[in-house]
C-alpha cells in the first residue's frame, strides 16, 4: 500500500499534533500491531492508546518497529480515572512508558475526571509528570467547558499549558459550546467516535454527500471534522483500505450547505459513551 501524504499539524498551546490519528480502543495482540504497523506505513503520525486500553505494549512494539524516527510520531497515551490522584497519575505514566519501552510520550492525559479526586490534585500530578519529563505535553478528555477552564487554571498555576481536550464528537453529537471553550484557549479539541462508530457512514444525508463528492462515507464525516477548525480526529481501524481512506481526506472540501446539513444532524440523545462516572455534560 503506497503511502498517503501526512495529515496537516495543527497548534495546541505549544504543541504540534497531526490532525488525523489512529485511535486504538480494543485492538489487542497481533492485529494491534499490525494495525499501528500498516497505520505507519500508509502516512499516520498520531497514534491515540490509553492505560485502560490494555495495549500499549502493542503500541510500543509497532512505533519501535516501524523504522520511523520517534520524534516523527505523536503518541498519546491517558491514565485512567481510578489513578489520577498524587502520586498515583505519575506511577501510571511510568508503567505507560515501561510497557512501551519509550522514555517519554508526546500527549499524557487525564483519561476521565474523577468527583472523588479534587481537580487541584489530578492536575498537579498531571504538571509534575510533564515536568520529570515523561510527556512533553499535556491535556485533558471528557472535560466539559466549566472543568476545562477550572484545568487551565490550575496548570497556569503549575506553569504549564492545556494543550488537548479530547471528546466524544461527530454529527450527532452538538458539541459547540465545548468547541468555543477550547478554541478561546487555545486547546485542541480531538474528536473521538468521531464517525459515530461507524454509525454514520450508513445515514442517507452522508451517503448522499458521499456519493456527489466522489468520496467514501467515512471520509466526508471526517472533512467535516477538518473544515471546522481547532480539531483533530482519531477515528479507529484495523482495515487497510479505512486506514488508507480515514487518513486520505485533505484533498476535497465540503460546500457550506453539505457541512450545515451534517452539522443539523444533531440530536439530544447522540451521545454514544456514556459511563455511569461521566460528568455533568455542557
Amino acid at each position: 500500500m503506497h503511502p498517503i501524504a501526512q495529515a496537516p499539524l495543527l497548534p495546541a498551546n505549544g504543541a504540534m499534533v497531526p490532525a488525523i490519528g489512529l485511535g486504538t480502543y480494543r485492538m489487542r495482540g497481533a492485529d494491534c500491531v499490525r494495525a499501528v504497523e500498516t497505520a505507519l506505513s500508509v502516512g499516520y503520525r498520531h497514534i491515540d492508546t490509553a492505560a485502560m486500553y490494555d495495549n500499549e505494549a502493542e503500541i510500543g512494539q509497532a512505533v519501535r518497529a516501524s523504522g520511523i524516527p520517534r520524534d516523527e510520531i505523536f503518541l498519546t497515551t491517558k491514565v485512567w480515572t481510578n489513578n489520577i490522584g498524587a502520586g498515583d497519575l505519575q506511577k501510571s505514566a511510568r508503567e505507560s512508558l515501561r510497557l512501551m519501552q519509550l522514555e517519554r510520550v508526546d500527549l499524557l492525559l487525564i483519561h476521565w475526571p474523577n468527583r472523588d479526586i479534587p481537580l487541584q490534585a489530578s492536575i498537579g500530578a498531571l504538571c509534575e509528570a510533564k515536568q520529570l519529563g515523561l510527556t512533553r505535553h499535556i491535556g485533558v478528555a471528557n472535560f466539559p467547558s466549566e472543568m476545562l477552564e477550572q484545568a487551565i487554571q490550575l496548570a497556569a498555576g503549575h506553569g504549564e499549558k492545556i494543550a488537548v481536550n479530547q471528546c466524544e464528537y461527530h454529527p450527532r453529537l452538538d458539541q459547540s459550546k465545548l468547541l468555543a471553550a477550547c478554541r478561546a484557549r487555545g486547546v485542541l479539541f480531538t474528536s473521538y467516535c468521531p464517525i459515530g462508530q461507524g454509525g454514520l457512514a450508513s445515514d442517507p444525508t452522508v451517503e448522499d454527500i458521499a456519493r456527489r463528492a466522489g468520496k467514501a462515507p467515512g471520509q466526508v464525516v471526517l472533512r467535516w471534522h477538518m473544515q471546522q477548525g481547532g480539531v483533530a480526529a482519531i477515528p479507529k481501524s484495523s482495515q487497510p483500505r479505512h486506514l488508507a481512506e480515514n487518513l486520505d481526506v485533505f484533498d476535497f472540501s465540503l460546500a457550506d450547505a453539505d457541512m450545515t446539513a451534517l452539522s443539523s444532524m444533531a440530536v439530544r440523545s447522540g451521545r454514544l459513551v456514556r459511563p455511569a462516572f461521566a460528568p455533568d455534560w455542557d
